[in-house]
């Protein structure tokens, strides 16, 4: 065999081994698209929750990498992101395989921190005042949203970050102000059902929140008075309040069983646990229906 020959031929192999390896790598490849939603907060005072996004990012092998699609800074009205209702965040390309953390940049003043007269993170109230979010000093690194997902090679993964404002926001003892501490539960969209129904019976002048629990979590002790900055009902996956139609859907939980824990309120204070519901069962892109009779409680 000739010099030329040999040579076309190695030519052709290493062809052939460039577009092999560049197939293969292309295959690797997944989509992840990311959306933003919010567990509502207990309260009726309330009119608005804003948190201003700067930037989004995904832990990689490779380390923390940006979520390309999206151009912050971006504002969004947490209570307009409820019952089922979302907002894009944006997209990336990873590498197909299992993560489990997206951080979120947010644009809030630190506690203590009386300077920006202009915070990107703020609460209003049905009267009109508005109050910042403080954020604890030291939050630079951004908060993290944590749950498991995998990114199919050749195929698109959606995930919503449940942003869960009650459990979020909280008011200091001492200060009076209003601190900001996200709890983000990411949740596989075609993996994830949601539970709704109607409410009857409900006492007078009260408001009704419901809580769901993964089945067997919920204890006693936790509708007890919070101490300092936490929260009540601290290991609910998520809630909703029912409404004036006496309505509640809760979404975006994961396939399983949950227990239903029934409250109430007045004048805007804690009032007690009514009744608890045992085994609800969800399944993927599945609404389960349970009506709620307070008097069966």
């Amino acid at each position: 065999m000739t010099i030329m020959k040999k040579t076309i031929i190695y030519l052709a192999v290493f062809s052939l081994l460039l577009l092999f390896t560049g197939c293969q790598k292309e295959k690797s490849t997944g989509v992840l698209k990311l959306s933003l939603t919010d567990s509502p907060i207990d309260t009726r005072t309330i009119s608005g929750v804003y948190i201003t996004i700067t930037d989004i990012e995904v832990n990689t092998p490779d380390g923390w990498q940006p979520l390309d699609s999206f151009a912050g800074p971006k504002t969004y009205n947490l209570l307009d992101l409820q019952r089922g209702k979302s907002d894009i965040l944006g997209g990336i390309v990873l590498t197909g395989g299992n993560y489990s953390q997206i951080r979120f940049m947010l644009d809030a003043p630190e506690k203590g921190d009386e300077s920006q007269s202009n915070p990107g993170c703020y609460i209003s109230f049905n009267n009109g005042n508005e109050e910042p979010l403080f954020v604890p000093s030291g939050a630079q690194s951004g908060y993290k949203g944590v749950g498991e997902f995998t990114v199919p090679v050749n195929d698109t993964v959606k995930i919503t970050a449940d942003f869960d404002v009650r459990k979020s926001v909280v008011k200091a003892g001492n200060s009076g102000k209003y601190i900001l501490k996200p709890v983000i539960r990411l949740v596989v969209e075609n993996q994830a059902g949601s539970i709704r129904g109607d409410v009857s019976n409900i006492p007078q002048d009260s408001l009704l929140v419901i809580y769901a629990y993964a089945d067997g979590v919920y204890k006693d002790e936790e509708a007890a008075n919070p101490a300092g900055e936490a929260s009540r009902f601290p290991n609910a996956v998520s809630s909703d309040r029912v409404d004036n139609l006496g309505f509640y859907h809760i979404s975006f939980l994961a396939e399983g069983i949950y227990d239903l824990i029934v409250t109430s309120q007045a004048a805007g204070n804690f009032g007690e646990v009514l009744g608890i519901i045992e085994n609800i069962s969800v399944e993927s892109n599945r609404t389960t229906i349970h009506n709620i009779d307070i008097d069966s409680l």
